[in-house]
């Protein structure tokens, strides 16, 4: 078994904790996972450090579970599966490496989070295509592993992006850099003669980030990530877009988006809306229609202003079709306003543990003929579980050029009501299971519905068994998760 002499000859004596309040901090999250304790948690500070914590972890049989990100924890991926676990947590390693405005390309280690990464890069003129207001201590590299949603769907040109490279120290003990990091020759050797670590795929014909993305830590632990950015645009016009008729305004997000005359764009129904932009805490859901569009019009450095004014006439025309107004403020809240939230990371409290202190996720990917049906099954799950309806947040994003859209269901509730709590937990379960028979998809699987979800392809489990096995032979990697 692993001790803690080795493990302080890996990364130094002030960064191996056994401190019973931070074991205990590391032991649960706001997620319906079981708490365990790990049995050390140990800091980091290099990469080669993490490639000797999981060496050792493989001699010594020691799950080791990566943690990017500081608290809060939402989906149990962070929590120990097993005990006697090593917590790998790297928050620490908070180096920007590289930002690259002509190739649009930014390298960061994995502690580094959106509010650090943001004015770096902006002073670079590129910026990040990031989810919608990432709480505070969220890791960019966490993010893009994860695959959440990003808000500028136009640029995002499969699910995997904007996640480019990485280097990863699988759970075998080897060093792995994927698409163009793999070489020839070193990170440093490829820059000196004009390389850039943008394309994710390979080497050879594989897309071997896949592998890692999604599988919370069950393959390797991720060290560094480049991205994909974009340009700042000169200006910028927001609007939004009220309707009771959900139907109506992804038809409109669909063809801003495909018609590359947006950068952001998302819905929320009335519920997030207030929950975000309440504010002083007064009650505003009452001003604003059941669900609002927001999107972004934008100008770069050629013709800014004819490109904006441009594209505001033909948006224009697609409203009047479509029988909606685009404004510039609803329910009191502006448009700026609901831009500003989109390009920053939330300020603590985060927003989705404003309501109640606590809440649980339903998130999936569905075509956009079916989003309605979805919110359909999903309130009347709610009505049968005495859930109340009318405390549903819906946020829907396009995703992937607006091919298909993220969708996703937050169920506040308060941890310290057991009857609540335990309606909530039966209630998440109970809608997946309704939601894929409905054509849901659960492409990011956590928690005790990571089991269900994944047995239904065998065939898929089969392999990825067999992939766990290859990548990680003494199961060390996070066990317990993902239905590994």
């Amino acid at each position: 078994m692993i001790n803690e002499e080795k493990l302080v000859q890996i990364v130094g004596p002030d960064r191996v904790s056994q401190d019973a309040t931070t074991l205990e901090s590391y032991s649960s999250d706001i997620s319906f996972v079981t708490s365990i304790k790990p049995k050390y948690v140990v800091k980091p500070d290099s990469s080669s450090a993490v490639k000797e914590l999981v060496k050792l972890a493989k001699e010594t049989n020691t799950p080791l579970v990566p943690v990017s990100s500081g608290a809060p924890h939402f989906r149990g991926d962070t929590v120990p599966g097993i005990g006697g676990a090593v917590v790998v947590d790297l928050s620490g390693m908070k180096k920007i490496i590289k930002v690259d405005r002509p190739r649009r390309v930014a390298m960061v280690e994995a502690g580094v989070t959106f509010g650090e990464l943001i004015p770096a890069v902006k002073k670079e003129g590129i910026r990040l295509n990031m989810p919608f207001m990432p709480k505070s201590s969220k890791s960019v590299v966490a993010s893009l592993l994860d695959r959440e949603a990003v808000v500028m769907p136009g640029y995002q040109w499969d699910v995997s992006d904007p996640l480019a490279c990485i280097e990863v120290y699988f759970g075998s003990g080897d060093e792995f850099r994927t698409g163009q990091a793999a070489g020839p020759g070193t990170i440093e050797e490829q820059w000196a003669v004009g390389g850039v670590q943008k394309a994710p795929y390979g080497p050879g014909i594989a897309s071997w980030h896949r592998l890692v993305q999604g599988s919370q830590g069950a393959m390797g632990i991720v060290t560094w990530a480049s991205m994909r950015c974009e340009l700042l645009p000169k200006i910028e016009e927001p609007f939004v877009v009220g309707s009771s008729n959900l139907n109506t305004l992804i038809e409109m997000a669909s063809w801003l988006v495909r018609l590359r005359m947006v950068t952001e764009c998302f819905i929320f129904n009335n519920t997030d809306m207030a929950t975000i932009f309440a504010g002083n805490g007064a009650d505003i859901k009452g001003n604003l229609p059941a669900y609002t569009l927001f999107y972004v019009v934008p100008g770069y450095d050629v013709f800014p202003e004819e490109r904006v004014s441009s594209h505001i006439k033909n948006i224009t025309e697609i409203t009047k079709r479509l029988g909606v107004e685009a404004k510039k403020a609803i329910g009191g809240i502006s448009a700026n306003e609901i831009m500003k939230a989109a390009q920053q990371p939330c300020p603590d409290p985060y927003w989705k543990l404003r309501a109640k202190g606590a809440s649980e996720d339903v998130l999936f990917l569905t075509i956009n003929d079916n989003v309605q049906n979805t919110i359909d099954t999903m309130k009347k799950m709610a009505e049968k579980a005495g859930y109340p309806v009318s405390d549903i947040g819906i946020y829907i994003q396009p995703v992937v050029q607006g091919t298909s859209v993220h969708c996703e269901f937050n169920l506040p509730y308060d941890r310290n009501n057991s009857n609540e709590s335990a309606r909530v937990k039966k209630l998440a379960l109970e809608a997946t299971k309704g939601l894929m028979a409905q054509g849901a998809f659960f492409s990011r699987p956590y928690g005790e519905a990571a089991g269900m979800i994944m047995n239904r392809d065998a065939a898929s489990k089969t392999v990825l068994t067999r992939l766990k096995k290859l990548f990680d032979p003494n199961g060390v990697m996070n066990p317990g998760k993902i239905g590994f």
